[in-house]
């Protein structure tokens, strides 16, 4: 049988296929807390870790395909199998949406199928590694060859990265997008944005009547107030709700300044962070000076918050994602510490 070649020893394409996917699935995840314009890099190295990995796949394939094709499949080769085909769907997927293309599928739209399928990635891959799992030998990197081949694929990567960027903005193929690739789906249009929840949260409306805000923790003098009281208050911030699920919106949101809440009730000098939780459970917590600067929001654009977009009180936190954003707040907990719970809480809440 003829051996194929490729420009690299063929444990060093292993470990380059590695190192694609953990720096593309790692960059990923860090990307859903990624809302500040200077996070824009966190994007950037997602595409071009796409990319290589498309290169770095190829070169896999075009090795092992003979295995394939000519010889008995083991249960080694169906797990090799199953991960290549979730990383080329979650890197063709991605391409897609940046690209413009988007398929609904129920509640989920092309990146959520996206993000599932670069999850899914890590588990088969760490399958994957318990049997295939390979040093690289020391005369792999001999030469300058291997050196060449790094350097010509981090410019393939970061000139294909690069070039879908300018083809989007000459042809408009995807609309109008923040750094984060989400799309405008807003501006000052009150409720009119669209309606999303993390993990399907979706409580009853709340009656504003029963309803009551707490301020409780490392303060002081816990503090509460009923709907009337919070709805008097007309701070107002001009922050962009930035979606996971790809889209943002841009509005004037006004309510209670943060800050105002917990000079009232006397935070400790040494709380370090401020919980927001909502009537569902589901909760997010900011280092507090941050909080001070944020707004728990009554209304949108002049209008009192739809039941879906959080009434009676929202958490607009600019720089911060959507789901970072906690709807249908009733208590913000002043802490010393950070909360143990709050990444189960954000995924078990809707149950």
């Amino acid at each position: 049988m003829a051996r194929i070649s490729t420009p690299l020893p063929p444990r060093l394409v292993d470990w380059t296929v590695l190192g694609a996917v953990v720096v593309a699935v790692g960059s990923g995840v860090t990307s859903l807390v990624a809302g500040r314009p200077g996070d824009w890099w966190v994007f950037a190295v997602h595409g071009v870790a796409g990319f290589v990995l498309l290169v770095a796949l190829f070169w896999k394939l075009r090795r092992v395909r003979p295995r394939v094709t000519e010889a008995s499949w083991t249960r080694t080769t169906v797990v090799s199998m199953v991960l290549t085909a979730l990383a080329l769907g979650a890197v063709g997927t991605g391409v897609a949406w940046t690209f413009g293309a988007n398929v609904d599928l129920a509640l989920w739209n092309l990146l959520n199928l996206h993000v599932l399928l670069g999850l899914l990635v890590g588990p088969v891959l760490l399958v994957h590694l318990r049997s295939r799992f390979r040093w690289p030998a020391r005369a792999d990197f001999e030469g300058r060859r291997t050196a060449l081949v790094y350097s010509g694929l981090a410019v393939v990567g970061v000139g294909a990265w690069a070039l879908q960027r300018a083809v989007n903005r000459l042809t408009g193929l995807a609309g109008e997008r923040r750094f984060t690739g989400s799309r405008d789906r807003g501006r000052f249009a009150g409720n009119a944005f669209p309606v999303t929840s993390w993990m399907a949260d979706d409580p009853d409306p709340v009656d504003a009547e029963a309803w009551e805000l707490r301020v409780v923790g490392a303060v002081a003098e816990p503090y509460a107030a009923d709907y009337g009281t919070v709805s008097d208050y007309d701070d107002r911030l001009d922050a962009t709700l930035d979606c996971t699920s790809g889209w943002y919106a841009r509005s004037e949101w006004a309510g209670v300044r943060v800050g105002r809440l917990l000079e009232a009730a006397d935070v400790a000098d040494d709380a370090r962070y401020v919980s927001f939780r909502s009537v569902t459970g589901y909760r997010w917590a900011l280092p507090v000076e941050e909080a001070r600067d944020a707004l728990l929001a009554t209304r949108v654009d002049g209008e009192r918050l739809s039941d879906g977009h959080g009434f009676p009180l929202r958490l607009v936190a600019p720089g911060r994602r959507g789901f970072q954003w906690v709807k249908w707040v009733e208590t913000v907990e002043v802490r010393r510490d950070p909360d143990p719970g709050q990444l189960a809480a954000i995924f078990l809440s809707w149950l």
